[in-house]
């Protein structure tokens, strides 16, 4: 009996479970795509026409950020968290992938710029 108690607890605890997810973004010149990470399937894309793209992710879902800008290029990019603090990056965006960290709730990508070497 206790085994059958602890199996159904289990059971429940699982069901009852948020499992993590994870979007992909992936940017390229002035285009954005939007797929599924599990599927590789393209959900829409559009052009960027604003100084920033931005992007909402669920409250525990992990954004896969992919710059694949042609030349050597950087993007301003800006993660909000659940708590309202920002914290803002300089990313090389030339065929690079970068995962949001906990607690992101939006994203902001700026449109590429040219990356200067001192």
């Amino acid at each position: 009996m206790k085994k059958i108690t602890l199996s159904v607890g289990l059971i429940a605890v699982m069901l009852s479970s948020k499992a993590q997810d994870t979007t992909c973004t992936y940017f390229t010149g002035k285009e954005v795509y939007e797929f599924d990470y599990q599927m590789d399937t393209i959900l829409w894309w559009e052009k960027q026409t604003t100084k920033f793209y931005d992007i909402k992710v669920e409250y525990g879902d992990v954004l896969c950020l992919d710059l694949s800008d042609k030349k050597n290029r950087v993007r301003k990019v800006i993660t909000t968290f659940f708590d309202g603090t920002t914290r803002q990056d300089i990313l090389d965006s030339k065929d690079d992938v970068y995962f949001t960290p906990r607690g992101t709730v939006k994203v902001s990508v700026g449109k590429p710029k040219l990356a200067i070497k001192l």
